[in-house]
C-alpha cells in the first residue's frame, strides 16, 4: 500500500514538475489563459495557506477591480520574494507596475504591502532562495523571468 502511494506521489509530481510547465511553455497564449482562468480560482484557495506559496491581490490597472494570483515564493522578515513568469505578458506585473500597492495571502492571513519590480536581480540566485518545487515550475515554463518583492506592512 505505502508503495502504490509513493508511485502516485511522484507520478504528480512529475506532471507538475515536468508536463504542465512544459505546456504552458509551448501552448498558444489563448489556450494559456484559457487554462489559468480555471487553475488560478482553484489553486489560489490553498496557496496561501501553505508555506512557500502564497496568493497576491492586485487592482486592475484599467478596471480597478481585485485580482488574486497565486505564487510561489519565500517569506524572509517582512519581505515575500517570488519570481514571475512572462513577466511582460503577466497583467499581474503590469498592474504592479501601475499600482505598486498589494495584499499578500501567507499562511493563511492577508497583509498590505508595495511591491517592487527588481529587473536587475539574478534570477538563477534568486530561485534557489525560494520554493523550490515551484523554482523548477517557474525554470521550465517561464520565458521572461522576473523577481518581485513585497515590502510588507510589520505585524
Amino acid at each position: 500500500m505505502i508503495r502504490i502511494v509513493a508511485i502516485a506521489l511522484g507520478a504528480v509530481a512529475a506532471i507538475y514538475l515536468l508536463i504542465v510547465p512544459l505546456l504552458e511553455r509551448v501552448v498558444p497564449r489563448r489556450v494559456l489563459v484559457a487554462y489559468w482562468r480555471v487553475v488560478n480560482p482553484l489553486w489560489s484557495k490553498s496557496a496561501g495557506r501553505f508555506p512557500g506559496f502564497g496568493v497576491v491581490e492586485t487592482t486592475g490597472r484599467r478596471t480597478g477591480r481585485k485580482h488574486q494570483v497565486p505564487v510561489g515564493g519565500r517569506l524572509t522578515g517582512d519581505q515575500f520574494w517570488f519570481v514571475a513568469a512572462n513577466s511582460h505578458d503577466s497583467h499581474y506585473v503590469k498592474n504592479i507596475e501601475a499600482d505598486p500597492r498589494v495584499r499578500v495571502r501567507l499562511r493563511g492571513r492577508w497583509r498590505q504591502g508595495i511591491a517592487t519590480l527588481l529587473p536587475d536581480d539574478k534570477i538563477g540566485r534568486r530561485l534557489l532562495r525560494i520554493n523550490p518545487m515551484n523554482s523548477i515550475f517557474i525554470r521550465i515554463a517561464g520565458k521572461d523571468l522576473l523577481t518581485v518583492r513585497v515590502d510588507l506592512e510589520p505585524d
